[in-house]
């Protein structure tokens, strides 16, 4: 079970999508919040990004699943901090933003496969006037019944699943784009949590591990382990 787990953290990570990401423009509510992470991981995203106030935690609770522990959160205090990262990261990337406006398209109707942020706003008031002057492209989510619009966690969620299914066909979860030096402490975290939360405690270094996920270490480190 043990190397069953490791091995699907290996596969997970070697399918992370550096230039997939989404960015939550003050989205408060805890349960939108969750639910927008757990398909960011469920689709491979590597990068969250929010405008968060700063006297607020970032899901302080469980509901998102463990999926933060598997993403690289960005918190920003403005919008435009935001933007400038995200195309920090790739300066190729199309930002879009979820509004309906006379040059909205339908989000089928964007090349996914391209470096991609998307945007999703505030429950009540939706994305800010200034987040849409950083927008390439507006897009929507075509509508047939009485409502104009779905929960926000929902939209992001089809985006972000037609954004997967787009690049499962082009191929590109199998480019692996992470760096071993950002994946081995995910591999360490997340099949020696025990061990890695005493590291940390006591400012040790991870070790190296084996093909199987076991540590790769001297008496030394396992007497610092356990008595510094």
């Amino acid at each position: 079970m043990q190397q069953n787990r490791y091995q699907r953290i290996k596969d997970v990570l070697s399918r992370r999508q550096t230039d997939l990401t989404v960015c939550l423009e003050d989205v408060h509510k805890h349960h939108n919040l969750s639910a927008i992470v757990r398909s960011a991981d469920a689709v491979g995203c590597h990068h969250v990004h929010a405008v968060w106030p700063e006297n607020q935690k970032w899901l302080t609770n469980n509901t998102s699943g463990g999926s933060k522990n598997w993403l690289e959160t960005h918190l920003h205090k403005n919008i435009d901090d935001a933007a400038a990262m995200m195309r920090q990261y790739n300066p190729n990337v199309q930002i879009l933003a979820t509004h309906l406006s006379e040059d909205a398209v339908d989000f089928r109707e964007i090349d996914y496969t391209k470096p991609t942020a998307i945007i999703v706003g505030q429950e009540k008031t939706g994305i800010s006037e200034q987040a849409l002057k950083h927008a390439d492209q507006n897009i929507i989510i075509p509508m047939q019944g009485m409502v104009q619009s779905l929960n926000v966690s929902v939209a992001a969620a089809l985006i972000l699943f037609e954004a997967q299914q787009q690049r499962e066909k082009a191929g590109l979860y199998s480019r692996n784009m992470l760096s071993e030096e950002i994946k081995h402490p995910m591999y360490f975290e997340g099949y020696h949590p025990i061990i890695a939360k005493q590291c940390r405690l006591k400012k040790l270094p991870y070790p190296p591990l084996d093909d199987e996920g076991e540590i790769i270490a001297n008496e030394q480190f396992w007497h610092a382990l356990k008595h510094a």
